[in-house]
């Protein structure tokens, strides 16, 4: 079981910028890593994901040119640089893993192991 633990959220203006990461542990060799995000009252979307191998991305419309997220093999750690933020980018955000080495683009890969969840919360 691969165990992912999250930081890097907070309150912050919007405009402003947040950094996420996850660490990832224990478990078998995983494909890529997703961010995923919830809002209240809103179901779980997909925002970003990165293959380990190659470092291919995949990025939600939402977020597409303001998130930016990369990935330090050597300390199994993945990355959500989030810049711009808007009060909409309010939300719990997940990382999560998946094993999936389907032809599925990232954002259609089954992920197995997620995160704790760390919140966001942008002010107008």
């Amino acid at each position: 079981q691969v165990r992912l633990v999250e930081s890097g959220g907070g309150l912050v203006q919007a405009g402003d910028s947040l950094r996420l990461s996850c660490v990832a542990s224990g478990g078998t060799f995983t494909i890529a890593m997703g961010w995923f995000r919830q809002a209240p009252g809103k179901e779980r979307e997909f925002v970003a994901a990165i293959r380990w191998a190659g470092g291919d991305t995949d990025y939600a419309d939402s977020v597409k040119g303001r998130f930016t997220a990369s990935r330090d093999v050597a300390k199994n750690t993945v990355f959500l640089q989030m810049n711009s933020l808007k009060p909409e980018d309010t939300a719990v955000y997940y990382c999560a893993a998946t094993h999936d080495g389907s032809t599925r683009p990232l954002r259609r890969k089954a992920y197995n192991n997620w995160g704790q969840g760390t919140q966001v919360t942008v002010s107008s």
